[in-house]
């Protein structure tokens, strides 16, 4: 399948690098959206709190 027909389809997986201020609200997004979503971190606390469904951006919700 081309890569046009998995976005459209949804199939498609996303990688997000970096969990940040930018990363982790796009990360979200693509998952409101229907994509699976990949992200990844070098900062081993925010991989633990996201593997806790927590976030450590105020501005986003505490629970994901």
């Amino acid at each position: 399948m081309h890569l046009k027909a998995r976005i459209k389809s949804k199939e498609a997986r996303v990688g997000i690098i970096g969990l940040g201020y930018v990363g982790l609200p796009l990360a979200i997004a693509f998952c409101n959206a229907g994509f699976q979503v990949t992200g990844f971190d070098i900062d081993p606390e925010k991989v633990i709190l996201l593997q806790q469904g927590k976030s450590y951006i105020k501005q986003i919700g505490g629970d994901l």
